[in-house]
């Protein structure tokens, strides 16, 4: 059992950016292109940690500190998510909630960081990240809630190790609820279409990525490093509702679970293929719309059970 959740935690960490590729390729196809390598990302983070670090005088340790403390809070964050309904290699009673609290680290430590370079641009794109967080944390806490309501566990193990696709027939509208409420958090948290562009080099329309201008080589890797990772996690707990656990084998369950990861990242490749981003006003009625849909989730649960 520790080998495999060592495993399991190798597998995260090796494959979360395989997804981004997987994204762009599908970006691509839709767009009539070739598009860039599925490896792309892997060699952007070798080539960043070869090259140095350029600092502005007038920023401190916090901008140094902000990539390394956010990287380091995605990882232990991604140590409490279950990999294919087997039980994460940190588990305790409540350890949703410092789930919660570890996301929320890592975004404290990059808007902090994007404040301490005084840069009117990167505080802009921290005061929209901070704005939007505001509408998004609630939502994937009452999803989470639900869900610990519905299985009667209040670990994330317990949670998606007690799942299975047929056990959800019975509760088929809320776990369509669920679903919407956290994709649209996916996507928000992750920036992408139709919240944030991840690709955009336009000041005045960024969010996350305005924030992070100004860093550069390792620091830079850390950054894009702690968002293959995040968007792991959050990919994670979205489809552990749909494959639980299945009793064929660790190694089959796996590549089950796997399986379900990419048909995510092609599923966030055709959105962002077909629809356009919302305009910044609209942001947060679409960030309430997943709040008032884990809400009525968690109200059924609590009326069904």
């Amino acid at each position: 059992m520790i080998l495999e959740k060592i495993l399991q935690v190798i597998v995260v960490l090796a494959f979360s950016p395989f997804l981004f590729g997987v994204i762009n390729r599908t970006k691509a196809f839709f767009a009539g292109r070739k598009g860039s390598p599925l490896l792309q990302l892997y060699y952007d983070l070798f080539k960043l940690l070869r090259k140095g670090a350029v600092y502005s005088k007038t920023t401190t340790w916090i901008f140094v500190a902000g990539p390394i403390v956010s990287l380091a809070a995605v990882i232990a964050a991604s140590l409490m998510i279950p990999f294919a309904g087997y039980p994460a290699l940190i588990s305790f009673e409540g350890d949703l909630v410092l789930l919660i609290y570890l996301l929320g680290l890592a975004r404290f430590f990059t808007v902090i960081a994007a404040l301490d370079t005084g840069s009117s641009f990167e505080g802009m794109g921290a005061s929209r990240e901070v704005q939007f967080a505001v509408f998004s944390e609630p939502a994937l806490f009452l999803s989470l809630a639900a869900l610990a309501r519905l299985t009667g566990h209040v670990s994330l193990s317990g949670i998606f190790s007690s799942t299975a696709m047929n056990s959800w027939i019975a509760y088929g509208p809320l776990v369509l609820l669920l679903a919407g409420a956290l994709f649209i958090v996916f996507l928000a948290e992750n920036c992408r279409i139709p919240v944030d562009d991840p690709n955009t080099h336009l000041e005045l329309t960024m969010i996350h990525e305005v924030m992070v201008l100004d860093h550069g080589g390792p620091d830079f890797a850390y950054i894009l490093f702690g968002a293959a990772i995040k968007f792991w996690i959050l990919g994670a707990l979205l489809t552990g509702i749909f494959f639980g656990t299945y009793s064929r084998g660790w190694a089959i369950d796996g590549v089950v679970f796997i399986t379900g990861m990419i048909f995510l990242a092609i599923i966030v490749g055709v959105a962002e293929s077909i629809l356009a981003r919302l305009r910044l006003l609209k942001i947060p009625h679409f960030l309430m719309s997943a709040f008032a849909l884990s809400v009525v989730a968690l109200l059924l649960t609590l009326g069904q059970l």
